[in-house]
């Protein structure tokens, strides 16, 4: 499916009775990055990840909508539970909990379905001894996966490349832990995790900025064939004395990548769907824009400036300009340096701001995906040139994880 052309005079017919500000996905974009991440991902499943959708019936559409888009990734163990109650199966944890209630919960539901029970991550002993905690004796085994780091160690590890997750990172200390497993019968390792986030969510084409992108491709070429060397010989070795049943991998920025090494059998994404502005500067594929926010103009403050309502929806990372929403409809609109946007005010400039009037709407996308959910209670599902839905985010169940 083709993505379809998209502009402020579109949306502004499709949107005519709604009051801003609201939400919506563009359902015939949203397809068409679920095809390219299909074609990206070599014939091999994508787990969706919930944190980047963060809409139980979006999820519930997606999962249905072709059989290789199979199972959840999700972020906290309560979302976890939630999810399994609502009828979703076959739900990885992608994070290690402390929730020790939540914990107790699982265990419950394991001993009810061992088979069919939420796997969770662990990356120490603390994290299986928490789990053993909370099982009865004589409880079936709960199912775990180990995550390994996927940073990229140079210089003999003197600069370290990656997010700061696992404390597992070489064969041994993958071995270890699996043996640490093993010698625990009521803990059963079902698999192993590695997101390589300095590749999948690392665009490689900052704009204006020639020789960061070129130390970004050389970080990201480079990174990615010492994980798939390590990645193999880690499976390689726990395979000696574990059936691992999965090997998860990737994210929408990697999935081309990580679904090439022969010993990952899956990989995830869920930002690809949304396609948020951090998406927007990679050179190895193109995603449409599929998700947005409008705002009301409120307040013209000179005949150049039109002034918004709200708009500070800023997203988690380090604090740089490139967590700023991305100003999108109608096209020539920028921030102002001095305010950015605000907690109620969000001033734009540009040539479009000029022809903007009070009553108008302007029209944004969030950095990051999942995260704008947690602004609207729904989001209205566009097809063609109307509204073919509307549908609760997880704050509009009164559901908030983190």
């Amino acid at each position: 499916m083709s993505a379809p052309p998209q502009s402020h005079e579109r949306y502004e017919r499709i949107f005519a009775e709604v009051e801003a500000p609201f939400a919506f996905v563009d359902l015939e974009a949203m397809w068409a990055n679920a095809d390219s991440m299909l074609e990206r991902s070599g014939g091999k499943n994508v787990r969706v990840a919930s944190k980047s959708v963060r809409c139980r019936a979006l999820m519930e559409t997606i999962l249905g909508r072709n059989e290789r888009f199979r199972g959840l990734m999700t972020y906290t163990l309560p979302e976890t539970l939630w999810l399994a109650e609502q009828g979703f199966e076959d739900l990885l944890l992608a994070y290690p909990t402390a929730d020790l209630g939540a914990l107790e919960e699982l265990a419950l539901r394991s001993a009810a379905n061992p088979a069919g029970a939420p796997i969770v991550m662990v990356d120490c002993v603390r994290h299986l001894e928490m789990i053993e905690s909370v099982l009865g004796k004589g409880a079936p085994p709960l199912r775990v996966f180990i995550d390994v780091d996927a940073s990229w160690w140079w210089l003999g590890g003197r600069v370290k490349v990656g997010t700061k997750r696992s404390p597992v990172h070489t064969v041994e200390d993958a071995v270890a832990l699996a043996r640490e497993i093993e010698r625990r019968p009521q803990i059963e390792l079902d698999g192993l995790m590695a997101y390589e986030g300095q590749i999948a969510g690392v665009g490689d084409r900052p704009p204006g900025q020639r020789r960061r992108g070129a130390a970004i491709r050389f970080m990201q070429k480079r990174s990615a064939a010492e994980l798939a060397e390590r990645r193999a010989a880690i499976v390689a070795a726990l395979s000696e004395f574990v059936e691992l049943e999965i090997v998860n991998g990737g994210g929408t920025g990697s999935l081309e990548l990580t679904a090439a090494e022969e010993a990952v059998t899956e990989v995830s994404a869920g930002s690809g769907f949304y396609a948020p502005a951090l998406f927007d500067h990679y050179s190895r594929f193109e995603l449409a824009p599929a998700a947005g926010f409008a705002l009301p103009v409120v307040r013209k403050p000179s005949p150049q400036m039109a002034t918004a309502l709200g708009g500070g929806y800023l997203a988690s990372g380090a604090g740089n300009p490139a967590r700023l929403p991305a100003p999108w409809l109608p096209e020539g609109l920028r921030f102002d340096d001095e305010e950015g946007t605000g907690e109620v005010q969000t001033p734009l400039l540009g040539p479009a701001a000029a022809k903007l009037d009070v009553g108008d709407r302007v029209y944004l996308r969030h950095a990051k995906a999942g995260e704008l959910c947690e602004h609207f209670d729904t989001l209205h599902l566009v097809e063609g040139d109307r509204i073919v839905d509307e549908v609760p985010t997880y704050r509009g169940e009164g559901k908030n994880f983190l």
